[in-house]
């Protein structure tokens, strides 16, 4: 698999990033291992995960993520320098007392801890795609629809915290830096600065992008297309909803080995599991059958052949997983599949938003 130049960064990246946030809570360290190693067999070269990580995050798991990585490079001799590693500080609050001691502001010296906690827990030198998890501002993430002003309170400014991110470049321990679940105005400003400052430039944006939330093409995709920044895709399977493994059952009886929608509780409440969300996803799948094509298949090549995507983050829990969405690459959706589901799109619009 070709690698492609994420952002102005320098980074060589492949078009499919394994994600991990599975990893530690759905699969134990030797699964997971052996999914690792499988993905770089196969070619893929960028692994993403997260200081918050396992996922739903919680005080116990805090962190297990990225340790369960650390030893498999420290198991691997070698492994460490064949990939690119990314790995996110999180933002402030969210009720998480775990992570930054429950901070409801993202401090430079916090930003500076967080990494060097993933170094160690990553048994690793540097990180070479560091992100800001979430924005540290009055912002609407993780299935919030609306902007409202009167919900800002004082924060750390963008500044400040280039200016820590640029103390880590500095270091040597960070190679580039990234954000996720931003918008269109946080990208430019985040741009903005840096140009002003001479601060280091946003190589990535990490945001959900699928069939079922194409919030990106609300503005977003133009942001990254003229800034040159990569887009990193994530939940393209739409928490699994796009591979039509729910579409025959009620989540609040469905049986936890489906999957994370149907396991944990929390899961079932938010935005991938809206009665729309999942409607829609059921759409998309029978307009896959119809074409000849699996779910899967479908959905993962909406976002593998995309122009707006740089590198698409696949989460898996078992091998056979991984090697469905490695197969999948190379699928082709004719002009009709496509103009079908942007037909979709027109009617159900971003139901997982």
């Amino acid at each position: 698999m070709k690698t492609l130049n994420l952002g102005h960064s320098g980074l060589q990246v492949t078009p499919i990033c394994l994600g991990t946030m599975t990893f530690g809570e759905q699969v134990d360290t030797a699964d997971a291992h052996r999914i690792l190693s499988h993905a770089v067999e196969r070619g893929i070269n960028f692994i993403d995960t997260a200081e918050m990580y396992a996922v739903p995050t919680r005080a116990e798991t805090y962190g297990a993520t990225e340790t369960l990585i650390g030893q498999w490079f420290a198991a691997n001799p070698g492994m460490r320098q064949k990939v690119v590693l990314a790995s996110k500080c999180a933002g402030p609050g969210r009720n998480l007392s775990w992570v930054h001691g429950g901070s409801a502001d993202l401090h430079p010296a916090q930003i500076v801890a967080a990494c060097d906690g993933s170094l160690k827990r990553l048994q690793t030198d540097v990180i070479d795609l560091y992100q800001i998890h979430w924005p540290n501002r009055n912002a609407p993430i993780f299935g919030g629809l609306y902007f409202d002003p009167t919900k800002d309170q004082p924060q750390t400014p963008i500044h400040d915290q280039l200016q820590a991110l640029a103390g880590l470049v500095k270091a040597g321990k960070v190679r580039a830096i990234g954000l996720s679940n931003e918008s269109s105005w946080g990208l430019m400003e985040f741009l903005r600065l840096s140009d002003l400052h001479g601060l280091p430039r946003v190589a990535s944006v990490q945001n959900a992008y699928s069939l079922v939330n194409r919030s990106v093409d609300n503005g977003l995709d133009e942001a990254l297309h003229r800034t040159g920044v990569g887009l990193l895709a994530y939940s393209p399977l739409g928490f699994g909803t796009l591979t039509g493994k729910y579409d025959a059952v009620d989540l609040a009886d469905a049986p936890a080995e489906l999957g994370r929608l149907a396991r944990f509780a929390q899961m079932k409440t938010g935005r991938w599991a809206r009665p729309e969300a999942l409607a829609a996803a059921r759409e998309y799948n029978s307009l896959a059958q119809a074409h000849g094509l699996t779910p899967t298949q479908m959905a993962l090549a909406f976002c593998y052949g995309n122009w707006r995507v740089a590198s698409t983050i696949v989460g898996v829990t078992t091998l056979a997983q991984l090697d469905q969405c490695l197969d999948a690459w190379g699928t082709v959706l004719s002009p009709e599949l496509l103009a079908a589901i942007d037909g979709v799109r027109a009617r159900l619009r971003d139901p997982a938003q």
